[in-house]
């Protein structure tokens, strides 16, 4: 499944801001498809003014009179929820889990958001092949309805996404990487007799413990072993200056 496949519907909104600012959210997460069931009269102005530069999605947006009709060729419905009961879901996964049952499926998916005060039906989640729910503290459970679309649209997004790196973006060095870097500090270590006892071994998984767990970048890695190369060359250099 691509995301290409993914379609946000909403239930019933009220918000004319709301509206707006979810086809923000939708764009920023590279999807497209919005889909609009039995909304309230919205204002076009202020959807348009926050939805900002995603005015296509709204452009693009289709009206429903009943969520039958729009989850019609979905082969796949999921249901937003934070509410459980005897004639609702009982179980439910996390927006990650979601999109990570989503990753493998075909056809086309419907992810439901219900009325901004209301939330989905008890007959509309119903209707879902499964529920879905964002953790959150129980001290103030409730979410706007665009930062919902933007967690679930943010997971959907790195699932789904051919974008896996970002320039600068930071990733931590390999074991292979690590055992390169080891090998380099403590060849400089050795070149100026720092091993003339016993004791590489350890200082190499010494090191290596070390490095790992501080999850250096691949650059910082580089630099690591610069560091120690220089500090070799330099003690090598005062020796002959010294002789």
């Amino acid at each position: 499944m691509t995301l290409s496949d993914i379609v946000i519907v909403l239930v019933r909104p009220e918000e004319s801001g709301n509206v707006g600012a979810v086809c923000r959210s939708m764009k920023n997460s590279g999807l497209s498809r919005l889909r609009l069931v039995n909304p309230a009269e919205l204002h076009e102005g202020t959807i348009r003014a926050r939805a900002v530069h995603a005015e296509d999605v709204w452009l693009c947006a289709e009206r429903f009179a009943s969520l039958e009709e729009a989850v019609a060729d979905c082969s796949l419905i999921i249901g937003t929820t934070r509410r459980r009961g005897h004639k609702r879901k009982s179980v439910t996964m996390p927006p990650d889990k979601a999109a990570l049952f989503l990753k493998n499926r075909e056809g086309n998916a419907a992810i439901l958001f219900g009325n901004e005060r209301t939330g989905l039906e008890d007959g509309e989640l119903d209707m879902c092949s499964l529920a879905s729910h964002i953790p959150v503290s129980d001290a103030f459970p409730s979410l706007n309805l665009s930062h919902a679309v933007q967690i679930y649209g943010y997971e959907l997004f790195r699932t789904l996404s051919d974008v896996r790196f970002v320039a600068g973006q930071w990733s931590p060095m390999s074991k292979g990487q690590i055992d390169i870097l080891v090998r380099s500090v403590t060849n400089s270590l050795e070149s100026v007799g720092f091993y003339k006892q016993r004791g590489r071994d350890y200082q190499e998984r010494f090191f290596r413990d070390l490095f790992s767990r501080a999850g250096l970048s691949e650059q910082e890695g580089g630099y690591m072993a610069d560091i120690f190369a220089k500090a070799a060359r330099l003690a090598m250099k005062s020796h002959t200056d010294d002789g």
